[in-house]
């Protein structure tokens, strides 16, 4: 068996023992990347394509539907997706075969940074096998759960998912998760073990880093995974399920053709905005973008059609042929966002180029939800929705990177609801159930008959010596256990129903603190319950700063406001007079911190006398503070609110 790549004679007669071996046991012998120059001298005369033919035009008429497999590789984070699909790359000639392949589908900078899949990635491959060439279609999916939103839109453009499961690390929470998604599709499913290392290794598994076995992978994918149900002869049908901006060619939009044929010239109708577009291009990515003369059914690839307004490609829309209007297909069920945070220019000036970034990163990434919002301290601003946490530190993460803004975020809350008690509040609101994104905005109790939160259902898998430690966790978090059971001989599975708040910051930083990073943490919306709720204000000097107004549980709510006034006293500058930092339920004040005043040594100039004289300078210096208090007004600098902010989502 090849085992660890080595130079020269040793590792060529090792891969020719291997193959030896291979053949006599009836398996099919490894087939190593084709080079350039060899690539152009075996071509046989009816043509099969490979990396070497990415300058000139592919003809996809030459991949019928039979010989087309689409198909997601989906796991839980760092198992081995971008590594099994980089292997898959090579060993189809997509790429040349070098040490530097290395997250070749994770084409932004917070990706390699992170080590983590961000954006579904799609490449073709073309391979040979048993004298057919079959077009492969593969997308590269996220594995964290914020990004779960990315894998369920690109199992709509497949008919089956590699599962990759890390044979050190086994089943984890995400892996049930996507497990499922790939189950409610109803698509095909292969198991697949990967194995980073060679010790003790076994026919079934393979070694994406090592290229082991990868091969029956790919024989495993025509095998069983069934070709699209498409109608080539039908008007045209495809499904938008991706698209980026380019700020020349305007927006590119990945499509999944599920009808037809489309090519360069034709003129094309969006269905959500019944606009007619002229084709520009069409093409395959290989992983790059690759020109061809036109897509058939049953295909994905990307399409440019002068769409230049970044609100004209939804994700989800269907595309067809002027004039022949066809019924649209089902699209995608839309995003729900789960936190909720406030964005604002750090200088208002920058506010029409932030604008315009924000516009271009959601045309990228369609889940992020945006309203219109503003604030007396910060200015003209937005409150984005998120899936998750790690979502919002990503698209944040991704503005300084790829459009150089500088932000200011808020502290992320979860949407509250509250259901009205008056027949005049809800004619006033059209309905009985509203939805707070934004704390500033709950409603006073009297004005309402219950508040709701919203809760998800947590899978962690754990080994059992850490459960006693995570069932202590989830009990602080006011978690409710739904189940618990033993997956194998050394770990356990624990349900639990938790409230979004409670999760949403640091749960997950805690969960693999207390296992020592063993544990894994997946959750699902599991709707709303009725929640004791409260407004905390936080006041200097009486008055309320808007912008730190948060929405907590009665029975968190003074350990809340303690840590806020801690932190403001740190971050606010002295006064000439003193400054009272306050955390305020309604008229009762639950915690307080005190920021000293300046203070002038007015007894200076007394050199001794009597007592009197210097209690009378105080007293008048006492006086003028009190005056000075009452006429002076506390302005939170914007460098103040920053710490507390990005202090409280460290925490």
């Amino acid at each position: 068996m090849w085992t660890l790549a080595g130079q020269g004679c040793w590792r060529r007669s090792a891969l020719a023992a291997w193959a030896t071996r291979a053949v006599r046991r009836g398996l099919p012998a490894p087939r190593p990347a084709p080079t350039r120059g060899a690539a152009a001298e075996s071509k046989p005369p009816d043509r099969s394509y490979s990396s070497a033919d990415r300058k000139e035009k592919i003809d996809m008429s030459r991949f019928p539907v039979e010989n087309t497999r689409n198909f997601s590789i989906i796991a839980h984070v760092d198992h081995g997706k971008s590594t099994l699909a980089d292997r898959l790359l090579e060993l189809t000639g997509a790429i040349d075969k070098t040490k530097n392949n290395k997250q070749v589908l994770d084409k932004l900078q917070v990706e390699r940074e992170r080590g983590i899949t961000v954006k579904a990635q799609t490449a073709s491959l073309f391979y040979d096998y048993e004298g057919k060439q079959y077009l492969l279609n593969l997308i590269d999916t996220p594995g964290h759960v914020d990004f779960s939103y990315e894998v369920s839109r690109s199992l709509s453009a497949c008919q089956g998912v590699l599962l990759v499961v890390d044979a050190n690390e086994g089943i984890q929470a995400q892996t049930v998760a996507n497990f499922f998604l790939a189950f409610e599709a109803q698509l095909s499913v292969i198991p697949v073990i990967n194995k980073e290392t060679w010790f003790y290794f076994q026919k079934s598994q393979i070694s994406a880093k090592l290229g082991t076995n990868v091969e029956s992978v790919l024989q495993a994918v025509i095998k069983r995974i069934p070709p699209p149900k498409v109608h080539r002869k039908n008007p045209l049908r495809a499904l938008v399920f991706d698209s980026t901006f380019d700020q020349y060619r305007g927006v590119i939009a990945n499509v999944a053709l599920f009808d037809g044929v489309v090519s360069k010239g034709d003129k094309i109708v969006s269905a959500h905005t019944q606009k007619t577009y002229e084709v520009n291009e069409v093409g395959v990515l290989n992983p790059n973008e690759q020109p061809t003369h036109e897509l058939y059914a049953g295909q994905v690839g990307y399409l440019i059609a002068g769409m230049k307004d970044v609100t004209e490609a939804q994700i989800g829309d269907t595309l067809y042929l002027h004039k022949q209007p066809v019924e649209p297909l089902p699209g995608f069920k839309s995003a729900k966002p789960m936190v909720f945070a406030g964005m604002y220019p750090i200088d208002q000036s920058e506010y029409n180029n932030l604008k315009s970034a924000i516009e271009k990163l959601t045309l990228n990434d369609s889940s992020v939800t945006v309203h219109r919002d503003s604030s007396l301290a910060l200015g003209a601003g937005w409150r984005l929705g998120f899936l998750g946490l790690l979502h919002m530190e990503v698209f944040n993460q991704r503005l300084e990177q790829e459009y150089n803004a500088s932000v200011i975020l808020t502290t992320p809350t979860v949407p509250y609801k509250a259901v009205l008690s008056s027949a005049k509040l809800i004619k006033e609101y059209r309905e009985k159930e509203i939805t707070i994104i934004n704390p500033a905005q709950f409603p006073d109790k009297s004005k309402v008959t219950e508040y709701l939160e919203p809760i998800v259902l947590g899978t962690i898998i754990t080994p059992d010596e850490y459960t006693g430690k995570i069932m202590m966790l989830c009990q602080a978090r006011r978690a409710v256990q739904k189940n618990m059971m033993h997956i194998d001989q050394n770990r356990i599975m624990l349900k639990y129903l938790f409230p979004l708040n409670e999760i949403v910051v640091d749960f997950y930083d805690s969960l693999k603190s207390l296992s020592s990073g063993y544990a894994s943490f997946d959750y699902e919306d599991a709707g709303y319950q009725t929640a004791e709720l409260v407004k905390m204000d936080i006041l200097l000097n009486g008055n309320i700063v808007e912008e730190l107004v948060t929405v907590v549980h009665k029975d968190k709510a003074y350990s809340a406001g303690k840590a806020i006034c801690e932190r403001l006293k740190d971050s606010l500058p002295r006064q000439l007079f003193e400054i009272a930092i306050q955390a305020a339920l309604g008229s009762k004040i639950i915690a307080r911190e005190t920021v000293k005043a300046y203070r002038k040594n007015v007894l200076a100039k007394c050199y001794g006398g009597d007592i009197t004289r210097k209690m009378k300078l105080l007293k008048r210096q006492t006086e003028g503070k009190k005056k000075l208090r009452k006429v002076g007004n506390v302005e939170v600098p914007k460098d103040a609110f920053i710490k507390v902010l990005k202090t409280q989502s460290d925490k």
